[in-house]
This record gives structure tokens, C-alpha cells and sequence, in this order.
């Protein structure tokens, strides 16, 4: 026998099949979250160099803020993953470039993040609290995690050229972070202004517009308040002239599928046009690669002639051996004598570029020929102690990280020197990222920062953030300009970012308390079947 709403083949009956299916109202509002989300992704991840759109970022925010607001928390997490797929999935393309299936868990992991911070959103009147702090949770747990952090496609790269910039000196890049979402919670609180005056009327909207006015207000306050803050102080007569040297030469190409000699050959070509007197000479990461120890090699002899001829110090990026498994990845400083005087190892290393996470996991599922041998973490500060000064080094990959600036200013760093290697990239995509936080860290520590590229950018940056010299890509450069030594710290340099995770915890505990106080206090405009927060 079969049940009354069954049929005789055991299958349901119509109508209890229509039941069994989601309300078409339920499933419209979750493509609609879906598409809300990726959309303000997309937004946010069009602010980041090489687009740019530093605006869109507030507005990819009001549009994340918008979409979350008063739901339950399954679709606060719905809409957080969307949008963390929007940001990240066109900001690390890159990846895929080396490995593809790094670059779908590397993606998703990030996307992760910010579906957990959206989760931390409550409804009601805490919400326009807790969302900036959400924002700022995602990217500070994101600098060390996954793979000891991927600051790539970070929401702060996309203000470098925007007026919130001059905040970073004094909370670096969780502050702008912060802003950021500040702004996109004041937009989001105007939307709803306007929508709750159709229905209250003029006055229920003039409310509503104090608050957004206030906190937009505050933002501006924020940002000028970076500006005039202290940089440093130079150091009187000490200013240095620099001079980047760029190679040149086809982009795209892994190391593997490149001449070290034919490399090193061509920086040495583009090092005979750096105009004299030049008191510092940069060359890129990798532009030195030895299978044997530095000391003694022809390479370092020929780094130790450039040195002497120029009568400059001269700092390089040199790969030595470590076994037939790993390698070593530093900036050697020769002293205008031909004498080698100071290192530093490279500490954060690029996953899936420099070193391979659970590679003999990931070596079943994918070919990982291009890199073939791990890179050796360095430890300390990267700084070079020389007689043109003590100079702060972050290599490549490292200037993404606050902390290596910072690390490099509390030891002493009177300027900043990035040597890098963005060759194997066929866009612009990670150059133009990378000078972009170049730009933050010139204005987070208060010095000014000498970038050298085989293949571009090769920049100075002022203390300011202000390109003052950019080479083009592809061609041979020589990027030259002057340059102060700084002394003293920035706020940022000093306290670093653990006051501000303080506040962010703290603020978020008070949006709950708030939260818990009362129900929401308007409905969600893009959900029009919304419900209180769960």
C-alpha cells in the first residue's frame, strides 16, 4: 500500500513534490545575496592596481554592507564568500601562472575569511560597528594566514593612490582597511536613509544622514591627521643619490627557462649608463645566481668591479645552492671597495612561487617542474649595515608585509631598498601591486624606497608615497634619484598593529552588546523576504 501522498511507484505525488522544493521567493533572495556579494567583490578587487578605481572600493564595501545587513548567518556567510570570490578571484590570478591548483585553494581560503567576518556582523544597531571591524579582521588574519599570510590583492593596496593613503602613517594598512569599510558603512546608512524617507517621510531621513555625515567626517579627520603626523627626521647633509638598475628582457619566462648569466650579463650592460657621482646602486633579486658558495665566484667578482668602478655601494639579490632541495634567496651589499660588507636573507617567501606548501600532497595533483627546490627562511631584521648608511631591505614579495618595513625601521633603516623580481609575469598585474605597496610602506615608516626589477617597475618613492622615477616594462633602465636618510619612527613603525586589533576586538563586542539591546532597526533593501539575524 502506498501513503496518501504517494504515488504508486513510490515516487511523491505533485504536491507534495512542489513541497519539497525551496520557495521561489527563498531562492531568488539567495541568488540575489549571491550576485550582491560578487558584485561588491568585483568592486573592490577593480580598486587595486594596475585598474586602480580607488573609489569603488567604499562603494564595492556599502554594497557588501548593504547585502549583509539584518540577515540570518547563513546568508551573511553566503554573501561574505561571494564577495571574498569577487576580491580575490581577479586579485590573484597571478597565481595561476605557477600553479592552478594553488591558485583555486589560495582563493578559496582567502574567500573563507571574509565569509567568517561577515558572520561576526550582527544585526540591529551594532551592525554599522561591527562591519569595518569585520573588514579589518579578515585582512590582519590574512597577513599570516594561509602560508604565513598573502597580503596580495589586500583591500589597503587599492588606496596607495587614493586620499586615505597619508592614514597609513599612523596604523598602516588596517587602518586603511578600516577606513575603508567606515566609508562603505556610511554610504550603505545613506542608501538606507533615502529608502526609509519614502516610507517615514523628510525628517526619518534627515536623522538617518547625520550619522553617515559624522562618519565620513571622521575618516577625512583620520586621513589629514596621517598627513601632517611626523615621518622621520632627515638626517642633515646625508642625503643619498640612488640609481636602480633594470636589465631588461622578455617577461613571462620562469627562472628555470632563463640564462643566470645571460641575466647578470644584461644588468651589468644597463649598470654602465648610472651616471656618476652615485653614492647607492640597486639591482634586482635573482640578477646573481650561483651554484656554489658567493665567495670567490666570478659573479662576485663581477659585482665587486661594478662596485669599484661606480665607487658606490652596491646591493644585489643572490641566489646560492642549499642542497640538491632547497636554496637561499638574499641581498648582498659590496662596499665601494669591491668588499663584500653585509646580508640579508629573504624571510617571507612566496608560497607557490619560492616554496611549495604541502608539496608532496599538492605534487600528486599537479606538475610543480617550475619550482623544483624550496627557498630556506631568513630571520631578523633586513637591514645592511653600509658606509652609505644602514639601509632597510625588503625583498620582493616582502614589501606586501608591514612588518618587514617595520622590523627594518626599529633596527636603525635610514632608507628603504626593495630589490625584486616580477619577471615571470606576462601582465602588470603583480608590478604594478607591488609598487603600490611600495607607496604604503614609504608612508607607514616615513622613508623613502629604491625599488630594482629585472623587468620593471623599478621606482623611488618618497617618504610621502609619491613616485618620484618609474621605469617602464620590458626595457633596460636606469631609474636615478635622490633620496634622504631618515631617522626616528612613525606611529605606525612604533605601536604597530596590535592597538588597533585591540580597538577592532573591542568595538566588536560592543556591536553585539548593541545588537542584543533591540531588533534590527530597518529591513534589509536588497532581501525583500529578510528576516532577524540569527
Amino acid at each position: 500500500m502506498t501513503g496518501p501522498r504517494e504515488r504508486g511507484d513510490g515516487h511523491p505525488a505533485p504536491a507534495a513534490a512542489r513541497a519539497l522544493r525551496p520557495a521561489p521567493g527563498a531562492a531568488r533572495a539567495l541568488a540575489l545575496v549571491t550576485v550582491a556579494g560578487l558584485g561588491s567583490g568585483v568592486a573592490l578587487a577593480a580598486s587595486l592596481p594596475p585598474w586602480g578605481w580607488w573609489p569603488l572600493a567604499p562603494m564595492g564595501a556599502a554594497g557588501l554592507a548593504l547585502t549583509v545587513a539584518n540577515r540570518p548567518w547563513s546568508r551573511r556567510l553566503l554573501a561574505g564568500g561571494a564577495a571574498g570570490l569577487g576580491l580575490y578571484g581577479p586579485g590573484l590570478w597571478w597565481m595561476i601562472q605557477f600553479s592552478a591548483p594553488g591558485y583555486v585553494v589560495t582563493t578559496l581560503l582567502e574567500a573563507a575569511l571574509v565569509a567568517l567576518a561577515m558572520v561576526a556582523v550582527p544585526g540591529g544597531r551594532g551592525r554599522r560597528i561591527a562591519f569595518p571591524v569585520a573588514l579589518v579582521a579578515a585582512s590582519a588574519v590574512g597577513g599570516h594566514w594561509p602560508f604565513g599570510g598573502l597580503p596580495l590583492a589586500g583591500i589597503a593596496l587599492g588606496q596607495a593612490g587614493g586620499p586615505l593613503a597619508p592614514a597609513g602613517r599612523l596604523g598602516g594598512d588596517l587602518l586603511l582597511v578600516a577606513l575603508v569599510g567606515s566609508l562603505g558603512t556610511a554610504l550603505a546608512a545613506l542608501v538606507e536613509s533615502f529608502a526609509g524617507s519614502r516610507c517615514h517621510g523628510p525628517r526619518s531621513h534627515w536623522r538617518g544622514v547625520l550619522g553617515p555625515v559624522a562618519a565620513v567626517a571622521a575618516v577625512v579627520a583620520v586621513a589629514v591627521t596621517g598627513a601632517v603626523s611626523p615621518s622621520g627626521s632627515v638626517v642633515p647633509g646625508a642625503a643619498l643619490r640612488v640609481a636602480a638598475v633594470q636589465g631588461g628582457g622578455a617577461r613571462g619566462l620562469r627562472a628555470i627557462y632563463v640564462d643566470p648569466q645571460v641575466v647578470l650579463d644584461a644588468h651589468l650592460a644597463a649598470a654602465a649608463g648610472v651616471a656618476r657621482p652615485v653614492d647607492v646602486v640597486v639591482f634586482p633579486e635573482n640578477v646573481v645566481s650561483v651554484d656554489g658558495p658567493l665567495a670567490g665566484s666570478a659573479q662576485e667578482r663581477s659585482m665587486a668591479d661594478v662596485a669599484r668602478t661606480l665607487e658606490a655601494t652596491t646591493v644585489a639579490g643572490v641566489v646560492t645552492d642549499a642542497g640538491p632541495d632547497h636554496f637561499r634567496n638574499a641581498a648582498v651589499a659590496w662596499a665601494p671597495d669591491g668588499a663584500v660588507v653585509a646580508g640579508y636573507q629573504k624571510v617571507h617567501r612566496v608560497p607557490f612561487g619560492e616554496y611549495v606548501p604541502l608539496r608532496g600532497v599538492i605534487g600528486h595533483l599537479a606538475d610543480l617542474s617550475a619550482v623544483p627546490r624550496d627557498a630556506i627562511a631568513g630571520r631578523g631584521p633586513g637591514v645592511l649595515a653600509t658606509p652609505a648608511g644602514r639601509l632597510g631591505v625588503m625583498i620582493s614579495y616582502e614589501v606586501f608585509f608591514a612588518d618587514r618595513a617595520r622590523a627594518a625601521v626599529r633596527a636603525g633603516a635610514e632608507v628603504l631598498l626593495v630589490p625584486t623580481n616580477a619577471s615571470s609575469y606576462t601582465t602588470s598585474q603583480v608590478p604594478a601591486q607591488e609598487l603600490a605597496a611600495a607607496r604604503l610602506r614609504a608612508i607607514e615608516s616615513g622613508r623613502d624606497v629604491v625599488q630594482a626589477a629585472p623587468t620593471g617597475f623599478s621606482a623611488v618613492v618618497d617618504a610621502q608615497g609619491r613616485v618620484l622615477r618609474r621605469s617602464g616594462l620590458g626595457a633596460a633602465a636606469v631609474v636615478e634619484a635622490t633620496v634622504s636618510r631618515r631617522h626616528g619612527q612613525t606611529p605606525a613603525t612604533r605601536l604597530g598593529d596590535g592597538p588597533l586589533i585591540g580597538a577592532a576586538l573591542v568595538a566588536l563586542a560592543v556591536a553585539w552588546a548593541r545588537s542584543r539591546r533591540g531588533r534590527p532597526v530597518a529591513p534589509s533593501l536588497s532581501d525583500p523576504a529578510h528576516s532577524s539575524p540569527r
